[in-house]
């Protein structure tokens, strides 16, 4: 198993996990297609972080491209931003800027 992991991406994580759970399981070549035709902006990011998994695996471990499938996505919170903006009245509101974190895992299948 090969994983690649992002960190601190100004993304909220329930925006990417829905991304996420369209790819959990599916073969690679499978998993890219889906992201590059999709409009979400953590299509995108998926899309780099699944090619830094495939390219992990093949360097580091030996595995065969073709092979490759999608074991575990798992999206978490990471870090967030706290702003301020200013309201009516003297008052303010908080702004939550959130961030994720992605860890995304690969093994070779058997055929």
């Amino acid at each position: 198993m090969t994983t690649a992991t992002l960190r601190f991406r100004r993304i909220s994580p329930q925006k990417m996990r829905l991304v996420a759970d369209q790819i959990r399981g599916l073969t690679v070549d499978r998993a890219m297609n889906l992201l590059t035709f999709s409009d979400k902006k953590a299509a995108g990011i998926l899309k780099k972080l699944l090619e830094s998994a495939v390219a992990n695996a093949e360097h580091n471990d030996g595995a065969d491209i073709d092979a490759l499938r999608i074991t575990s996505i798992c999206v978490d919170q990471g870090p967030t931003l706290k702003r301020m903006q200013t309201r009516a009245r003297g008052r303010s509101n908080r702004i939550l800027k959130r961030m994720s974190r992605v860890t995304m895992a690969v093994t070779e299948s058997e055929k």
